[in-house]
């Protein structure tokens, strides 16, 4: 077993940025909720269209108002999603602002390059405003 320095890295393999324990905790929420298959869905639909209301996402998810509600309030709870009342329509859209700090921490920029963390010959990285 290999030891990590303070710094984070394993010398020669892998590069991981420090995380607070309350981006760590917000991280594990976020990948816990889009674990789900609907929830994934709801934010890549979301991300497509900027904003959809219940009724749009009931149909293109072939799911029940209650059940696509359900979901909905669960992101909304964790700051994923933010509402907008339009009439009788709530309208969800992406808290693109809170992605953005999740994905600058998880993937810091770093001499002016690509953020990526680095897994051996595995690499991840973010390219985004």
């Amino acid at each position: 077993m290999k030891n990590i320095s303070s710094t984070g890295v394993v010398p020669g393999d892998v590069e991981v940025p420090e995380l607070s324990d309350e981006m760590v905790r917000d991280l594990c929420q976020v990948f816990k909720l889009l674990a789900d298959e609907t929830r994934l869905r709801i934010l890549v639909y979301l991300t497509r269209e900027r904003e959809l209301n219940v009724t749009e996402l009931c149909e293109r998810l072939a799911q029940s108002q209650p059940a696509v509600s359900h979901h909905l309030a669960l992101m909304r709870v964790a700051g994923l999603i933010e509402p907008r009342r339009d009439g009788k329509h709530n309208y969800y859209s992406v808290r693109e602002q809170h992605f953005q700090e999740l994905m600058h921490n998880l993937f810091p920029d770093r001499d002016g390059g690509n953020p990526q963390v680095r897994f051996q010959d595995f690499v991840l990285s973010y390219v985004g405003g």
